[in-house]
């Protein structure tokens, strides 16, 4: 059980001191810590969730309460405490420091290869797909339409690497959507990966959202007998 309360004051009413104890319940972790420390970074949340006008939850003890997981406020409250830069659970630890908008840590952990990767490079190239988000959200509901009596469904994904491919796959996509098959065009993009990638991040974000899929290479007949290698890709959900 939480209630709202003033933050705690220091001998003299009304002015609690940057070194006033606080004690502070993060998601059932308890923690002792400053007000100095928690508002090292002025601007940040954490320094305005303490700030003199602030109304903080307290539990039944009377700690302070911030709904958040416990375990990763200890390297958030050893960089505030001595600039200890965290070296496990980087993600995790990365993900409150966005939350309490610890901006230098925030950079600090960007540079870090857990999180440059995945949050820096990998999202920088994702922004160079115009309509990544919406054409990944278009993927899957069209694999769970098409999910309602089967275990498993298909979405075929065009992957257009340049402007003078999407014109050329044009007359495919109009060959696979005149055959019922459900298609879902990603790119043109302007960036220095290839589809490979693009496959890569779609597989990991499909994955991220608990689903379950595979792709392979899906071949086009140009003709009775011919088989051209577009850069087309059959996705395959199992749902049971």
């Amino acid at each position: 059980m939480t209630s709202q309360t003033p933050l705690p004051q220091s001998p003299r009413p009304g002015r609690p001191t940057m070194s006033t104890v606080v004690e502070l319940n993060v998601g059932g972790e308890f923690y002792t810590t400053t007000l100095g420390t928690l508002r090292k970074f002025p601007g940040s949340k954490l320094a305005e969730m303490f700030s003199s006008s602030a109304k903080a939850c307290t539990d039944a003890e009377g700690r302070f309460f911030i709904d958040r997981p416990g375990t990763y406020f200890r390297p958030i409250l050893d960089y505030l405490r001595i600039g200890q830069v965290p070296t496990q659970h980087i993600p995790e630890v990365y993900r409150e420091a966005q939350f309490y908008e610890i901006r230098p840590l925030v950079k600090l952990l960007e540079d870090m290869p857990e999180i440059f990767g995945e949050q820096v490079s990998r999202k920088q190239f994702l922004l160079q797909v115009p309509g990544y988000s919406e054409s990944l959200e278009l993927m899957v509901r069209l694999a769970r339409a098409e999910a309602i009596t089967a275990r498993k469904s298909s979405v075929l994904v065009c992957l257009v690497e340049t402007e003078e491919q999407d014109a050329y796959y044009s007359e495919v996509l109009r060959f696979l959507q005149d055959k019922e098959k459900s298609v879902v065009k990603f790119g043109p993009w302007k960036a220095a990966l290839d589809s490979s990638d693009l496959l890569y991040c779609l597989a990991m974000d499909i994955k991220a959202q608990g689903y379950k899929a595979v792709y392979n290479l899906f071949l086009v007949y140009a003709a009775k007998t011919t088989k051209i290698n577009f850069n087309i890709y059959s996705f395959t959900f199992t749902w049971w």
